[in-house]
């Protein structure tokens, strides 16, 4: 006996049974539960140095341009964002999902102990966690 031999006798109950499966998947679709933008927290480390009195580009070019080379050689990251103004270099290091932020921080700081002796003697020691509020000096 073939499978499909009962459907095939009974093309009406057939259609009847595919109509009500159809009309209780449009009546759970609302109730799946999938969110449109999940809840999802990156692990992301800020780093901020300070070099007073110089502008975008020299702050761009002697503080960010040696963190950023240290910093992008850590394993799993996933995205470096830089942003210099006057005075000041933020970069952002984003890691991947399974990465654990505190092995990240560790070699954030590594990297950053790597490039201290490409950046500038007169400027202040980069900050990596919002916990910490002064500026340590070299």
């Amino acid at each position: 006996m073939n499978i499909s031999a009962p459907f095939i006798r009974r093309p009406v109950a057939t259609s009847l049974l595919m109509l009500a499966i159809l009309l209780a998947g449009f009546a759970a679709y609302p109730f799946l539960p999938v969110a449109d933008l999940p809840n999802v927290d990156f692990p992301t480390i800020q780093v901020s140095a300070t070099f007073p009195g110089a502008s975008p580009q020299t702050m761009a070019a002697t503080v960010a341009a040696p963190l950023e080379r240290q910093l992008a050689e850590i394993p799993g990251v996933a995205q470096l964002t830089s942003t210099s103004v006057y005075g000041t270099s933020q970069i952002a290091v984003q890691f991947a999902l399974d990465r654990n932020i505190g092995i990240a921080a560790e070699d954030v700081q590594a990297a950053i102990n790597a490039a201290a002796g490409s950046l500038p003697r007169t400027m202040c020691w980069p900050s990596t966690s919002p916990s910490l509020t002064g500026w340590r000096r070299w």
